[in-house]
């Protein structure tokens, strides 16, 4: 209760959640009265860091860096504009389109949105669509980044629940699809009911020189899951190639990325990737006090009163993780969450972990579009001027498909786990 308590004080006054992760655990052992845990405390810390898995993140943060800077990212949006733009709605469609395929570059979902809504949210607005629906529109794509690999959030979970980086990877290769097809329904309702404009319809020569300028790019997704699936590489080596062939491709075939940028993208890639890293060793400490205070045990007591069969476990769990993922980031949520549920789901429920991986990080990227906090909406309102709240009430479907596809996924695994039989 005393470690609670304190957890909570420091989140709620706006300590940095790994620090509030850290703190708890120090309460926890004092007010235990065993200082003797005081040694275990660095070592639970680095035993949640020494992992192969995790050297992923900075490479995979590194590609979306030069993917960026050499101007991958606009062939990619142009790509997508050549095969689908002159439909009704079709910029709605390239954006989602293009989204998914940054996004098996990306694998951050707020990177992604500041990306996509610098280019795609002005286009849409030339072309007569609203600013709010074009950037919230975008936000949701953004949620394809860490469904779709790479994915940071993957590469987290897949530590936190000691199973493959690859298996969890290729498990979100297919819901991040289903998710795709379902945007695609309802901007195709939505076009027909408020008469979406269509963009200028290309010649096939034109057609065809943009697919050949772009062609390249697609190398970089091409490698970096084809090496994974083929079983040529593991996560962090398809990684480690990725970025080599972002470099090649940005300097040699863009022409817009220099060697020189090089050591100012791996330092901002470094930034980012020791705030993820301290948090999962943060992670470490708190799953170490939750195991040692049998906080698992005793929830595992009280889920079992009320979900009788697995079914009925996934969707208590998908309305416990919507909420938190509400207020809390994706990161964070997995390190509070998943020490916790997960060894109810694997040994009271009997569900595949990797599954189980799938449903939760999808539910808490769903929560970075919902309020009150709706970070995604946030960072796409920083970008654009649009409203934070006007963007979730406009592309409430959008919210709305989402959920029934975590409704599909808790009643039939097979959606994640199809492509690792």
């Amino acid at each position: 209760m005393i470690t609670s308590a304190a957890f909570l004080v420091v989140m709620l006054v706006g300590v940095p959640i790994g620090l509030c992760l850290c703190i708890a655990g120090i309460v926890f052992i004092m007010a235990s009265g065993n200082p003797l845990l005081f040694q275990s405390y660095p070592l639970q810390m680095f035993g949640g860091v020494d992992s192969y898995g995790l050297i992923a993140i900075p490479l995979f943060i590194l590609i979306g860096e030069i993917m960026n800077g050499g101007g991958i990212t606009r062939r990619i949006v142009d790509l997508a504009m050549a095969f689908i733009g002159s439909v009704r709605g079709g910029l709605a469609y390239v954006n989602i389109l293009a989204n998914m395929f940054v996004a098996s570059i990306l694998g951050s979902a707020t990177a992604q949105v500041a990306i996509m809504s610098q280019i795609m949210v002005p286009e849409m607005e030339k072309q007569g669509y609203d600013k709010t629906f074009a950037a919230g529109l975008t936000a949701y794509g953004g949620m394809l980044g860490p469904i779709i690999p790479p994915s940071v959030m993957f590469v987290v979970y897949s530590v936190l629940a000691q199973v493959s980086v690859s298996d969890m990877l290729i498990a979100g290769i297919l819901p991040g699809l289903i998710l795709t097809a379902l945007f695609f329904v309802v901007i195709a309702l939505m076009g027909y009911v408020y008469n979406y404009p269509r963009a200028e319809k290309q010649s096939g020569r034109q057609r065809l020189r943009t697919i050949l300028a772009a062609l390249p790019t697609l190398s970089i997704p091409v490698i970096i899951v084809g090496s994974i699936l083929g079983g040529l590489a593991n996560a962090t080596e398809s990684a480690a190639i990725g970025a080599v062939a972002a470099a090649l491709v940005g300097r040699f075939w863009t022409r817009q990325f220099a060697f020189s940028r090089l050591p100012e993208m791996m330092l901002r890639a470094g930034v980012y990737s020791a705030v993820v890293l301290f948090l999962v060793a943060a992670a470490a400490v708190f799953s170490w006090i939750l195991i040692y205070g049998k906080v698992p045990q005793e929830t595992a007591a009280w889920i079992q009163t009320v979900a009788k069969d697995p079914i009925t476990f996934m969707l208590l769990t998908n309305v416990i993780l919507l909420v938190i993922g509400t207020v809390i980031d994706g990161i964070p949520g997995l390190i509070m969450t998943v020490p916790i549920l997960l060894p109810i789901a694997t040994e009271v429920y009997g569900i595949d972990p990797r599954h189980f991986g799938v449903v939760v990080v999808i539910n808490l990227v769903l929560g970075l579009l919902s309020p009150p906090v709706g970070l995604c909406f946030f960072v796409a309102a920083a970008v654009t001027g649009a409203k934070p709240g006007k963007m979730f009430l406009v592309t409430l479907p959008f919210f709305g498909v989402a959920c029934i596809l975590l409704v599909l996924l808790s009643i039939y695994p097979f959606l994640s786990l199809a492509l690792l039989k």
